[in-house]
């Protein structure tokens, strides 16, 4: 039986060079009757392992620049590298996690969830898939309702059950846009603590979507905090400059204030230049 506590990877990068690279990457859309800029010019770097987090607020394209590492959007300017190679669309190197609950189909179980898309990648034969996916349901906690139907499951439960189906493909990197925000706030954060241990076990390599600070500062290791209108690099943080087990040490508060003063000013700056 395939080991997935371990699974194998190939044409890995030497770990002298990132994961994943974000070169200049300028991102537009259409909207009604005009063309929007979302990102200007972002650069980062994201290592395998990282809990990578683009935080800022409403407008600073964070979603669009997801999208665009998922394949889904090509750059205006600028290109994003996955192993060193162009990402020139969608790929089961990379999935994403929404924060919509009705991304599993309700007439399928659970297992079957789990199980679909790395059958229908053709990766896995239907017994192998099966394997796979009650291997990650139990990473989830799941394991006793790995035969009920998505209606009988609360919102973090089938949050859950989703991060164990993009985890299932074994993806290079794991895409989550703001995946906890339609949950209260208890589920939320036990979602969040629930995150960091099956990365303390699993060790994938995360991009995450976010506009809470706290929430920011609890899953990442790592933060690129965006300018809005259109998104450009404001700032990194990293986490030696933070206690991320405690929300209450000093450290984490002074890198909250100051998170939450290059977004005030920012916010003060666009407010100043739309008057």
């Amino acid at each position: 039986m395939h080991d997935m506590t371990a699974p194998a990877r190939e044409n890995r990068v030497p770990p002298s060079q990132p994961l994943l690279s974000v070169e200049g990457v300028t991102l537009e859309y259409h909207a009604p009757g005009r063309i929007v800029r979302a990102t200007q010019n972002v650069s980062f770097d994201v290592w395998e392992a990282d809990r990578f987090i683009l935080l800022g607020a409403s407008g600073c394209g964070k979603s669009t620049l997801l999208k665009a590492v998922g394949g889904f959007i090509a750059p205006r300017q600028g290109r994003i590298l996955l192993d060193g190679r162009p990402v020139s669309g969608p790929g089961p190197d990379r999935v994403v996690v929404f924060q919509e609950f009705d991304q599993l189909p309700p007439w399928k179980t659970v297992r079957e969830n789990v199980a679909f898309p790395v059958r229908a990648s053709g990766r896995l034969e239907r017994r192998e898939a099966a394997e796979r996916a009650d291997h990650y349901i139990e990473k989830v906690g799941l394991s006793r309702f790995a035969d009920a139907y998505p209606n009988t499951l609360s919102g973090g439960m089938k949050q859950r059950v989703a991060i164990a189906r993009a985890l299932a493909m074994e993806p290079r990197v794991l895409l989550m846009d703001e995946p906890f925000a339609a949950l209260d706030a208890l589920t939320r954060r036990k979602m969040q603590e629930e995150l960091l241990a099956l990365w303390e076990e699993v060790r994938f390599t995360l991009l995450f979507v976010t506009h809470s600070i706290e929430e920011a500062l609890v899953v990442g290791n790592r933060i690129a905090l965006l300018s809005p209108h259109p998104g450009r690099m404001r700032a990194e943080i990293n986490a030696h400059e933070w206690d991320m087990q405690s929300g209450g040490s000093p450290q984490f508060q002074a890198a909250a204030n100051r998170i939450h003063r290059l977004l005030f000013e920012d916010a003060e700056a666009v407010d100043g230049a739309e008057a």
